[in-house]
């Protein structure tokens, strides 16, 4: 642990966690809202503790605090030196490559994210006696960090857009992305929600679903001291097969599932597929107090749209039930859109050392923001929704 003083810019105090153990649990989370279940002490400590992340994975943990007068924490952020970029859905590599190229040495850099998790959500975590001073301190601090330590770069992924634009006035250049979520517009079931579609994709999912439910597969949602070794058992392996096939590569072991349920039971929403007695497909979802955030889904046998009913109707009909604002299903996917979830624009901001190359990814990120705009506009007319 390092202690960095701002000198001429502040005079708070910010110190460097290497383990986010050695906080107390319940003094970080005090800077951490209702709605950001991942940036929570469980949920990274759990990736620390399974040691998913760590060091040796590219994932040194680099956790930024400022503590009040009564030793508390008042201001943290989250924060890692990465020698690659896997596990962070903001893509670079084209970047390391023409740094690389240019003669320098892209990695290790600083990122300010949750591992492997493509969610928007707070990165500068403040107690509510925290102050505007307190982020800008964060912020300063991350930046002298990346000079003290001579990284390439620094970067804040899946931020707020509040954080994005104060972001932007500390030199930050700024990248939008999009995602799929529902809104849940008070709908008092799901018969409700189809309503507002179209008749050609009320009818699609109706379809949809009355296959699976004649197929002899029974979907359970299960929650707390509810979800069991076995059934994390099943859900590992579903997650190793579509990792294989989708990624290549497996973020997440074994016991980080187990820490997960031990740890943040009531925050996890699986939804598990069964036929004759055998636990076929499951999703997995972490629950905020106003989202329902689906991150992992996998099946070993090939059922028709149960990936949509486990993953996106089940969780459409939980959110409905308890009342939550909205569902996040992640990145990628336009076949998202036709089931009810819109596209919405996500942020990320980069800072770099070296000028020249600033003014370089500046120019390509002026690009890439045409690009994802005009995208934006053309998903928008696919919307199922009738219109008002």
């Amino acid at each position: 642990m390092a202690s960095l003083n701002l000198n001429k810019v502040s005079p708070i105090q910010v110190e460097v966690i290497e383990h986010i153990s050695s906080l107390n649990a319940d003094d970080w989370n005090s800077c951490v809202g209702a709605n950001a279940p991942f940036a929570r002490h469980e949920f990274l400590s759990s990736l620390e503790d399974s040691q998913c992340v760590q060091p040796k994975n590219g994932w040194m943990a680099h956790h930024l605090v400022i503590k009040g007068d009564d030793g508390k924490i008042k201001a943290c952020a989250p924060m890692y030196l990465k020698s690659h970029s896997y596990g962070e859905y903001v893509f670079d590599w084209s970047w390391a490559e023409a740094y690389d190229r240019a003669g320098g040495r892209y990695y290790p850099k600083l990122q300010s994210a949750i591992p492997f998790t493509p969610v928007t959500g707070p990165r500068f975590l403040l107690h509510p006696s925290a102050s505007p001073e307190d982020r800008n301190a964060l912020i300063t601090a991350m930046i002298k960090r990346a000079i003290d330590l001579k990284v390439s770069s620094l970067h804040v992924t899946f931020s707020t857009r509040e954080e994005w634009d104060i972001l932007k006035n500390h030199g930050f250049l700024q990248r939008t992305g999009h995602q799929y979520h529902w809104d849940n517009r008070d709908y008092d079931d799901f018969d409700v929600f189809l309503n507002q579609l179209t008749s050609r994709k009320r009818k699609a999912i109706r379809k949809e679903r009355k296959a699976v439910s004649e197929s002899g597969v029974e979907l359970i949602t299960l929650s707390g001291n509810d979800i069991t070794d076995l059934h994390w058992d099943a859900f590992y392996s579903f997650y190793m097969d579509t990792s294989g096939r989708k990624w290549g590569h497996a973020y997440l072991n074994r016991e980080f599932f187990s820490l997960l349920g031990q740890r943040m039971g009531q925050s996890i929403i699986l939804v598990l597929a069964q036929m004759d007695g055998r636990i076929v497909a499951g999703a997995l979802n972490i629950k905020g107090d106003e989202t329902l955030y689906g991150r992992y889904w996998g099946c070993l046998e090939d059922f028709r749209f149960l990936h949509f009913e486990a993953c996106y109707y089940q969780a459409i009909d939980y959110a409905i039930t308890h009342k939550l604002k909205r569902v996040e299903a992640g990145a990628q996917g336009q076949h998202k859109i036709q089931r009810g979830y819109l596209p919405v624009e996500t942020y990320s901001a980069h800072w770099f050392a070296d000028n020249g190359f600033a003014n370089a990814v500046k120019d390509f990120l002026e690009h890439d923001k045409r690009v994802n705009d005009h995208e934006m506009t053309e998903l928008s007319t696919l919307s199922p929704y009738k219109k008002a």
